[in-house]
């Protein structure tokens, strides 16, 4: 059911537009056996799909988003779990370091918004 990736994970299948997704489905459209999704939430803190009655598991679309990219790292990139682990977070701290920036521009440009007002006060 997997096609082909574009290097970083992400399959061309298309995901159903569902809210949540149960583990069996999450299997099939990321091509990964079940009990290798449950080893997965254990090495990568990142995946914790959400619990509910019967400690049944139930994932969102970044989740199954983030599967990819972890069989990705490790079946085609050839990464160790550690490796993909360190890979994976980096990537978020770099993003969470782009959005800082993005950030701080637009706390000064409001900043100085505010003080173009008051200097014509």
């Amino acid at each position: 059911m997997l096609q082909t990736s574009n290097g970083n994970g992400e399959s061309q299948d298309s995901i159903p537009s569902k809210r949540y997704f149960t583990i069996g489905e999450v299997s099939t459209l990321c091509d990964v056996k079940t009990h290798v999704l449950r080893y997965w939430e254990q090495e990568f803190p990142m995946l914790a799909p959400v619990k509910r009655r019967g400690n049944r598991r139930y994932y969102q679309r970044h989740d199954v988003l983030l599967i990819r990219k972890i069989r990705s790292l490790l079946y085609e990139q050839g990464y160790t779990i550690e490796g993909a682990r360190k890979n994976l977070s980096g990537e978020s701290a770099s993003q969470d370091s782009n959005l800082s920036s993005q950030l701080v521009q637009q706390i000064l440009s409001e900043l100085e918004d505010v003080l173009n007002f008051l200097k014509k006060n």
